[in-house]
């Protein structure tokens, strides 16, 4: 995907993900976030929108600390949300190809990394707060969510920080059956490797494969649906491991 594709797509998903939240109300559970209300919602991906935006127009080339979440509610949160959101696309949209700024994942450039990673993170807020509804989910385009499932695996989960290891080196393959896109994510004590490779992918054995959409897939491994949402051969009980250890932590 190119960044004007993905700062299009941030755009449109941040204006499903307000109105979602308006018609669900502040106080209506989230049930993709145990424990969450639409206003922690709203807080949280607001808070983050413009944590991000700063890195973007201020130029910060180290990391530097968000503002906090705000003590609104209401009709006063939501429209605290939309203009936060509006100034982070107007921050992408504006900023220069040469953009340097501080970044947390490998990217082709920081303005690359900060409107892919905008992305994802509303696209799955967007469905929290989707879920609130209890309705049916925007659908997430099949490139869309195959770009979201790199990032997850080869970004999030190449980090230290990840939780996902095994005493016993175990292989998760993860097939995308309306792309061409194939990962095989070798588990062991160390952080996830991950490799994607094209069509059936590599013809190594796999303890354990989860197959459907793109879509599926990505909010599978983000645990926004659950294992049953996709296809899964072999040992479950690896499936598990990445259900049970995945919840990222920036």
């Amino acid at each position: 995907m190119q960044i004007t594709e993905h700062i299009a797509s941030l755009s449109e998903e941040g204006r499903l993900l307000a109105a979602a939240a308006e018609q669900a109300g502040p106080g209506a559970s989230v049930p993709t976030c145990p424990g969450w209300q639409i206003r922690h919602l709203l807080r949280h991906t607001g808070m983050v929108h413009r944590w991000a935006a700063a890195f973007i127009t201020e130029g910060h080339t180290a990391y530097h600390p968000d503002g906090g979440e705000p003590d609104l509610d209401g009709a006063e949160l939501l429209a605290w949300f939309r203009e936060g959101h509006r100034h982070l696309v107007r921050s992408l949209e504006e900023a220069p190809a040469d953009l340097e700024c501080w970044t947390f994942l490998p990217a082709p450039s920081p303005l690359a990394f900060w409107s892919r990673r905008q992305l994802n993170e509303t696209t799955v807020h967007r469905v929290d707060a989707e879920s609130a509804l209890g309705g049916p989910l925007t659908p997430v385009p099949a490139v869309r969510a195959a770009d979201g499932i790199d990032e997850l695996l080869t970004g999030f989960h190449a980090r230290p920080k990840s939780r996902v290891r095994s005493d016993k080196p175990r292989t998760l393959r993860v097939r995308a059956v309306d792309t061409a896109a194939t990962w095989t994510v070798r588990i062991s004590e160390d952080p996830p490797q991950a490799v994607r490779t094209a069509g059936e992918g590599s013809a190594e054995h796999a303890d354990c494969e989860l197959s459907g959409t793109a879509e599926g897939l990505y909010l599978a491994l983000w645990n926004r649906l659950p294992l049953t949402a996709v296809t899964l051969r072999g040992d479950r009980a690896v499936a598990r491991l990445w259900t049970d250890n995945s919840a990222v932590t920036w």
